[in-house]
């Protein structure tokens, strides 16, 4: 299926003819991700706080409070830092208390010192962790909120 150089360009239109070429699929542009990164060579002391993503390939100490996002520790990331996000990704070296409301990823090549605490977790083989881990369920964190509403209902009835 060769294709002759007068079909790849419509003169009458003025625009690119279509792939007829099922092997050379056509590119299309995403969006770019929301993701904020940390480069090998930057080192942060402090506080890091926001909504989107990060990824650390760098040094972070501190405290890392992303709850709505996911932090990514790249291979290169050193973090001695309290973490707490939606889901974290480590393949690099942490050392802290990491508190998670979704998801915690250990990688292969990933270490982790300190307490976790979270709904789910993955550690591959070959990870290392030291530190302890508290798994809680979905439910235990929507019927914590309930019971705070239920009494207002009460004395609302009871003022009647």
């Amino acid at each position: 299926m060769l294709q002759s150089s007068e079909n790849a360009y419509n003169a009458k239109s003025g625009s690119p003819a279509s792939n007829l070429n099922p092997y050379n699929p056509i590119k299309t542009v995403t969006a770019p991700v929301d993701q904020a990164t940390i480069g090998r060579t930057l080192v942060i002391k402090g506080e890091i706080s926001g909504s989107e993503a990060l990824y650390i390939d760098g040094s972070v100490e501190g405290k890392i409070n992303m709850p709505e996002s996911r932090v990514t520790i790249g291979r290169n990331g050193k973090v001695d830092a309290s973490i707490q996000a939606r889901e974290v990704v480590i393949m690099g070296k942490v050392n802290g208390n990491i508190e998670c409301s979704d998801r915690v990823d250990i990688r292969s090549e990933g270490s982790v010192s300190g307490d976790i605490s979270t709904v789910r977790i993955s550690v591959e083989d070959g990870a290392a962790l030291k530190g302890g881990i508290q798994v809680r369920s979905e439910g235990k964190q929507k019927e914590a909120a309930k019971p705070a509403e239920a009494p207002k209902a009460m004395a609302a009835t009871a003022n009647a």
